[in-house]
């Protein structure tokens, strides 16, 4: 007996081959999909009700996990992660998904809410989802992938936009933006590297146990999450060359400001001498009397420096 009135119930089916199901109340599992939140206090104790060996209720339950596939006498048991699509969520903040597969039966474990497995569980509302547990197990991982692959195809996007603003003025807030991207697909990466081994694992044991086209759509979804790894790779790669560049442009900005100070202070500094000279409060100055002398000076001043810019310009140095 199933207890659906239990506050770790988030629904369940019996699945009727034909691409829809009966919603679980209580009675007999047939082909069954059962999905749960392990937050709830009585999830350990719904899960035994279920008659599933006690290791296994653990790592359904346990706070933390890793992507990783372990084979049990009994059953399958998978653990994947999914983008965090939920309202306000960060979409790195991966949610773990924890699968407990049996010849006649799935069990669905999560604690946040993932958008994956509410579109299958509209789909059998539908008619139109999954006919038995191998096709449902495959459904799972091929709507978690399609959200991996939305996620990939926005960051791409996101960094074409950063590639365009590199040349704007705003370059501070390019920097922040190429930092937190990087950051974000390292989030990332850090689990789509392990879930791509553990469904590669999923795959040598569906070989044996699942129908043939079953395992390989196992095998495309494999292949799809490694091209997806692929590309997060480049882009972590393009970020490193557009930050470099965004340095680069930096540094020849703060140069060509560097130079063109130090025009100014090689043209000014004759005349900041003959200003000091003459400026001194000291007796003997010449033209002190002459009231012709200030002309003389800023007339000698005047020809200093065009001769400075004259002298800079035959050797090219601006």
């Amino acid at each position: 007996m199933i207890d659906t009135n239990d506050p770790c119930f988030v629904f369940g089916h019996n699945l009727d081959s034909e691409g829809g199901g009966t919603r679980i109340r209580t009675g007999e599992l047939n082909q069954a999909w059962v999905h749960i939140d392990y937050s709830h206090p009585s999830a350990a104790r719904f899960l035994d009700s279920l008659d599933i060996q006690k290791i296994v209720v653990q790592s359904l339950t346990q706070p933390d996990t890793r992507p990783r596939t372990v084979k049990f006498k009994e059953g399958l048991l998978v653990f994947i992660r999914g983008i965090n699509l939920n309202p306000g969520a960060d979409p790195e903040d991966m949610i773990s998904l924890r699968i407990w597969i049996e010849a006649d039966r799935l069990i669905t474990v999560r604690q946040r809410k993932l958008l994956s497995i509410q579109d299958i569980n509209e789909d059998i509302l539908a008619g139109k989802g999954p006919e038995n547990i191998p096709d449902l197990v495959v459904a799972i991982i091929g709507r978690v992938t399609d959200r991996i692959s939305d996620y990939v195809e926005g960051i791409e996007d996101q960094l074409v936009r950063l590639e365009l603003a590199v040349q704007s003025v705003n370059m501070s807030c390019s920097r922040s933006q190429i930092s937190m991207l990087r950051s974000e697909i390292a989030s990332v990466r850090r689990y789509l590297g392990p879930q791509r081994d553990a469904l590669d694992t999923l795959y040598t044991y569906a070989t044996t146990s699942m129908p043939e086209g079953c395992a390989y759509q196992l095998r495309e979804q494999i292949d799809r999450m490694t091209r997806y790894l692929e590309d997060l790779d480049l882009v972590r790669e393009r970020t490193l060359v557009l930050q470099e560049e965004v340095m680069n442009i930096a540094m020849a900005q703060q140069n060509t400001r560097m130079y063109a100070l130090s025009i100014v202070s090689l043209i000014f500094l004759p005349v900041t001498f003959v200003t000091g000279v003459f400026g001194m409060n000291v007796g003997g100055l010449p033209g002190l009397e002459d009231p012709t002398a200030f002309i003389i000076i800023v007339g000698t001043m005047l020809f200093i420096s065009i001769s400075v810019i004259a002298i800079l310009k035959v050797k090219r140095w601006f």
